[in-house]
């Protein structure tokens, strides 16, 4: 009876015109997670807050996701299915090999410097032991078809004698995403600790082509 009364109250409350589009109720509570857990992480983060960022009654937070915990880990399921959809899109597959890695690595680091949100998820995550991630079964999946790709891309590349045939895929995709994220993630301390604005466009266009050069390098045979 607890549920039906959580849902009599989620419909009485959604007199905002989300009544008959659940689908965009659930994904304004997903946005809003996501900015709130941004901002101030799982400990941090109030329901009241998510609900108000998303124009909605608190109690539709339970209605379609439980509680915060259970809304904590489909933000992260959120923000990580985001950027593997825009992998795909990349079209790795219909490229050169050369080509397909330097469009990997010059769209690994653009996504962290638009997606700062993206940051601190995984920032608080890690900090959390990766607990929801470990549970996730979805997250799992995502890697999977672009550990592939990445492998298939080296293989094709050292077939035409351009890239090493020793490289383990999730290696490399560790040190790609490691040269971009360190960048972002430090990217205060960094300025202060050289004396350099290092999130000036300058700056940050100087270390795309670094990251994407370094990259190259290391594959090259």
């Amino acid at each position: 009876m607890a549920g039906s009364a959580q849902e009599r109250t989620a419909t009485r409350e959604e007199g905002d015109g989300r009544r008959r589009d659940p689908v965009a109720t659930k994904a304004a509570l997903l946005h809003a997670a996501v900015v709130e857990f941004a901002a101030k992480g799982l400990a941090g983060a109030r329901i009241d807050e998510i609900a108000q960022r998303a124009g909605v009654n608190k109690q539709l937070v339970y209605h379609y996701f439980g509680s915060k915990e259970e809304i904590y880990a489909a933000a992260l399921e959120s923000v990580y299915a985001e950027i593997r959809e825009r992998e795909r899109e990349l079209h790795l597959g219909d490229l050169p090999p050369e080509a397909a890695m330097e469009r990997l690595i010059g769209f690994s680091f653009d996504y962290l410097a638009e997606h700062p949100e993206f940051l601190a998820l995984l920032n608080d995550e890690n900090r959390q032991e990766a607990r929801h991630v470990r549970g996730s079964h979805r997250l799992k999946e995502m890697h999977s078809p672009l550990v592939s790709l990445i492998q298939e891309t080296i293989e094709r590349g050292a077939k035409e004698g351009v890239f090493r045939a020793d490289l383990d895929p999730v290696q490399l995709y560790i040190s790609i995403a490691g040269l971009s994220y360190f960048f972002f993630s430090n990217n205060r301390t960094l300025s202060a600790i050289f004396g350099r604005a290092l999130d000036a466009p300058k700056a940050v266009a100087e270390r795309r082509r670094h990251v994407i050069a370094f990259a190259m390098g290391a594959l090259r045979a």
